[in-house]
């Protein structure tokens, strides 16, 4: 009955979009992003409005048999400063399965594979001028592999215990979205907040 009540919501409020829009026109190509100039009339009242496109990516909770979890360190130019977050990459083409995705970045990255990813979740990252969206899956079994790391990527891997990754979170010092996202479903489901225990 409250799934019914929701979707009845869901229908409503997408039918009362007081928002048209008018033009979209491409302003910009990089390697990942496409960034658009939207014409949009909103109440009545014409606006521009930004829009990015990202074509997805997907991301990995790897978890070691001891049950720590193994996070990447690295450079992040956006920032300018080095990030701890858990693997993620984007797709190598639009459509890719996410699954793939994620275990090959898993073992890019930190140079484990597994032979079967588990679903934790999906996130968009910037819903107000962006359109990317992760998948987000759960690594157990790790095999050790390999790094293949791009010529431009510098990766330290680490193990971090999960009670530890969520003290960064609470004090503002683990600040990326999609990572905090997901150890936050990890431990809600599996771990130090499960209420399966």
């Amino acid at each position: 009955m409250a799934e019914e009540k929701k979707a009845a919501v869901s229908e409503k409020s997408q039918a009362a979009v007081p928002v048209e829009r008018l033009d979209r026109q491409l302003k910009y190509q990089g390697t990942i992003l496409k960034i658009y100039e939207d014409t949009v009339r909103v109440n009545g009242h014409e606006a521009k409005w930004d829009f990015i496109h990202h074509d997805g990516a997907a991301a990995v909770v790897p978890v070691t048999k001891d049950g720590k979890l193994l996070m990447v360190r690295q450079y992040r130019n956006a920032l300018d400063r080095f990030t701890l977050e858990i693997p993620a990459g984007k797709l190598d083409y639009p459509g890719e399965p996410k699954i793939e995705c994620a275990s090959r970045e898993l073992e890019e990255e930190t140079g484990y594979r597994c032979e079967k990813l588990e679903y934790l979740l999906s996130i968009n990252t910037t819903i107000a001028f962006c359109d990317e969206a992760i998948d987000v899956f759960l690594a157990r079994d790790l095999i050790p592999s390999a790094q293949h790391l791009d010529p431009d990527e510098e990766i330290v891997v680490e193990e971090w215990e999960v009670a530890d990754l969520m003290e960064l979170i609470y004090s503002g010092k683990l600040t990326d979205g999609k990572t905090v996202a997901s150890i936050l479903a990890y431990a809600c489901r599996y771990g130090s907040l499960s209420r399966e225990k």
